[in-house]
C-alpha cells in the first residue's frame, strides 16, 4: 500500500484518515479499555468482499492498552461494499487523523537470486521475510528519491511479519483462528501519521462471522 497523495475525506478510495464509511445507524464506537472515549479512526480498506474500518484509541496515547487485540482500546469493523454514509463525528476526544492519505496498491514481485540486500536464509534456514522483501523493491523502483521508502503504508493480504504465533487473535464470536489482512505502518510524516507507537499495525478477520481484531508489535 503505497502513499498517493491527499484525499477527500469521505472518499471510497483505500485510505487512512479522513471520516468512517459505516451503514446506516453505526454508532462511533468507544474505548472499552479504561478511558471511554471515542476511539480515532485510523484506515479505510476495501477488500474483495467489503470494506474493513479500523478505529484505535488516542485520547491518552500509552494510557489504554491499543496496541493489545482484547483490550477494547481498538476495533474493526467489516463492513459490505455497498450502502456506507460517511459517519457524524463526535465533537469530543481525538477522532481524525490530521490528514487524510490516499493508498494505491502497488504489486511487488521479488526474485531472492536478485536480491543482494538479505541472504536467501538466515543462518537458522528461515527465509527473509516477505514484506521486508517488498518494501525493499519498492524503494529500488525507477524514480527513486530520498524517503521512498516511507511512502509504504502497508501491505493488504500476506502473512503477518515478526508477529509470534502466540498473539495471533481468535474471533470472539467463533473462537476458531483469524485471517491476516493486512500491516499498516504510521505514515509519510507527522502531520499524516497514525500513532503506532513506533510498530507495526496487523490487522486480523473472520469472515464468516463479520469480525475483526486490530494489534501493534
Amino acid at each position: 500500500m503505497i502513499y498517493d497523495g491527499a484525499a477527500p475525506a469521505d472518499s471510497g478510495v483505500p485510505r487512512t484518515g479522513g471520516v468512517p464509511l459505516a451503514p446506516a445507524g453505526f454508532t462511533w464506537p468507544v474505548c472499552g479499555s479504561s478511558c471511554g472515549g471515542p476511539l480515532q479512526f485510523f484506515a479505510h480498506l476495501p477488500v474483495e468482499d467489503g470494506v474493513l474500518s479500523v478505529f484505535v484509541c488516542q485520547n491518552d496515547p500509552g494510557a489504554c492498552d491499543f496496541w493489545d487485540a482484547a483490550s477494547g482500546a481498538n476495533r474493526v469493523f467489516v463492513f459490505p461494499s455497498e450502502g456506507l454514509l460517511p459517519v457524524t463525528v463526535p465533537k469530543t476526544g481525538a477522532t481524525l487523523l490530521p490528514a487524510t492519505s490516499a493508498i494505491r496498491i502497488h504489486v511487488v514481485t521479488t526474485d531472492l537470486d536478485e536480491t543482494d540486500e538479505f541472504d536467501e536464509t538466515d543462518e537458522d534456514g528461515v527465509m527473509p521475510d516477505a514484506y521486508d522483501l517488498a518494501r525493499s523493491d519498492w524503494q529500488r523502483e525507477p524514480g527513486e528519491r530520498f524517503g521512498k521508502q516511507r511512502e509504504v503504508l502497508g501491505s493488504l493480504g500476506g502473512s503477518p511479519s515478526y508477529l509470534e504465533d502466540d498473539r495471533l487473535p481468535a474471533c470472539p464470536s467463533c473462537a476458531g483462528p483469524m485471517e491476516f489482512a493486512a500491516h499498516l505502518e504510521e505514515g509519510i510524516s507527522s502531520s499524516t501519521a497514525m500513532n503506532l507507537g513506533g510498530q507495526l499495525g496487523y490487522v486480523f478477520v473472520c469472515r464468516a462471522c463479520r469480525e475483526g481484531a486490530f494489534l501493534t508489535d
